[in-house]
């Protein structure tokens, strides 16, 4: 009987880790699903729609992009932009339309795989100042983009209901 309290104990108390591979692959099944709502929403309403007062959805969507490729190139470089310098910041992104902002999804996706392979697992928990302003591990500042990606996707989803289109699945990330 103590064998079998011990072996619980042990298990209830084994570490669940998360690979880098298993990490980019959550990721990018995030990015898969806000690609396909990027795609329903209508041309006219993806940087012209907005409820409540919130920005349009092609303006989080620029923002997304920055976090992705100006966040993985920080990590990648220690070299980070301020924030204010970044497109969304800005206003100067080139995507104004949907057609271009698939297009930089597309590009930034393919720049964050390949980015990926030049990660070595100890720059996971190394702490800086990602974009001048929050300062954290490499890992937590990952699950950040991330966590802003799903934040600003379910304020797509209010506006494509508000627009009477159903949006995709939200646990399909195939």
């Amino acid at each position: 009987m103590e064998t079998n309290s011990a072996n619980q104990q042990v298990n209830a108390q084994a570490e669940v880790t998360l690979s880098p591979k298993d990490l980019l692959a959550h990721w990018q099944g995030h990015r898969r699903l806000t690609r396909k709502v990027i795609e329903a929403f209508p041309e006219d309403k993806l940087f012209g729609y907005s409820v409540a007062g919130m920005r349009s959805f092609g303006d989080m969507t620029i923002e997304i992009m920055d976090m992705s490729s100006d966040g993985m190139n920080g990590i990648i470089t220690g070299q980070w932009k301020p924030i204010y310098e970044l497109d969304h910041a800005t206003g100067k992104s080139p995507a104004k339309t949907k057609e271009t902002v698939l297009q930089q999804w597309d590009q930034i996706t393919e720049q964050l795989n390949k980015s990926w392979q030049q990660l070595s697992p100890e720059r996971f928990q190394e702490v800086e100042l990602a974009f001048g302003a929050y300062e954290g591990k490499i890992i937590d500042t990952l699950f950040y983009f991330i966590d802003n990606e799903i934040h600003h996707r379910a304020q797509s989803y209010v506006y494509l209901r508000s627009l009477g289109i159903e949006p995709p699945a939200f646990w399909d990330r195939s």
